[in-house]
């Protein structure tokens, strides 16, 4: 058979378009089956296979006499359907089921603003951390950090609450900060 191809193939580049007929004839089925084992859609291995066909007509006279035709027509259904592979749009729909998911479908895996369970636990962790640490700063150090921090006051408003010199207080929170600093580094 590769010898009828072979001259089937040389009548088309003489200009015998009925010829190549004869080879789509062929190969079509061979061409479509493999694209749709690669694709596994009907429509879309239709349409590679024919553009298959037509690329391997306009492009004739690159092919190599010497070689199989059949080869040549393969990688060239092979190339194009991997490009049609990496042009594919992932087809997710958000009301489709997770698999392994038992009923859940896509909107329930939307990310959300909401921390997770296990975030807000670990948070409240970190938070109730901080609080152990800062209870064991010097008491100087320790009434600063939580008026400015925790209470969220004003460094005036600490000055006049502490009755010291806004100067203090900037030092103390400065210093404050530091201790604390040196005791979370490891967080």
């Amino acid at each position: 058979m590769d010898l009828v191809i072979k001259e089937k193939i040389k009548q088309v580049k003489r200009g015998d378009q009925s010829a190549y007929e004869d080879v789509v004839s062929f190969y079509q089925n061979k061409i479509y089956q493999h694209v749709y084992r690669m694709l596994g859609n009907q429509h879309e291995a239709e349409d590679i296979a024919q553009e298959a066909f037509i690329r391997a007509y306009i492009n004739i006279h690159s092919f190599d006499d010497r070689r199989k035709f059949s080869t040549w027509l393969y990688r060239i259904a092979t190339n194009l359907t991997i490009d049609r592979i990496r042009k594919r749009k992932p087809d997710y729909y958000l009301d489709a089921e997770v698999k392994g998911a038992e009923g859940l479908d896509m909107y329930s895996r939307l990310a959300t603003d909401e921390p997770l369970p296990e975030e807000e636990v670990e948070g409240l962790e970190l938070q109730n951390y901080i609080h152990q640490e800062i209870s064991t700063l010097p008491p100087k150090y320790r009434g600063v950090i939580i008026l400015r921090y925790l209470e969220e006051f004003s460094l005036q408003e600490i000055s006049d609450i502490l009755d010291i010199p806004l100067g203090t207080v900037k030092t103390r929170i400065h210093r404050g900060r530091e201790a604390l600093r040196k005791k979370l580094r490891h967080v």
